[in-house]
């Protein structure tokens, strides 16, 4: 339960468009070090986020999940700010695309024939595997 009568100012911007900006409760966030929580009146931070959903609150429900490649969150008192390297709505992900990379990104590994080869798809491969993650659908 989100017992907050004031709300923060939250925004979401990737190199493609800004996803959101409203005043909210509450946001969880993928941090590589672990989800946090943000509420008004947080101390300053700047964490690095892992590929994940950042979950929007609104009184005591989830408004809006949104996935993260990875990127940056900004946080102070009476805002939070994520720089995104890639962002979506998690109802915008397209399965069938995704899978799509998978295969092709497992192959390229594959055929790659030493680590410095495999380290760029295997990145790309993790993100894709929890973009598929966040949709909900099943890796075939």
């Amino acid at each position: 339960m989100v017992a907050v009568d004031r709300k923060f100012d939250f925004e979401i911007v990737s190199p493609e468009r800004l996803l959101a900006s409203e005043p909210v409760d509450m946001a969880v966030i993928p941090g590589s070090e672990g989800d946090f929580g943000v509420l008004v009146d947080h101390s300053l931070m700047i964490a690095t986020l892992r590929p994940g959903v950042i979950e929007v609150w609104q009184g005591e429900q989830v408004t809006e999940r949104l996935f993260v490649a990875g990127g940056f969150a900004e946080v102070t008192g009476d805002r939070c700010t994520v720089l995104a390297d890639e962002a979506i709505r998690v109802d915008e992900i397209d399965v069938a695309s995704v899978q799509a990379d998978l295969e092709s990104l497992r192959a390229e590994i594959d055929a790659a024939n030493n680590d410095d080869k495999k380290q760029s798809p295997a990145a790309r491969l993790a993100i894709a595997e929890a973009k598929l993650a966040a949709s909900g659908k099943t890796v075939h």
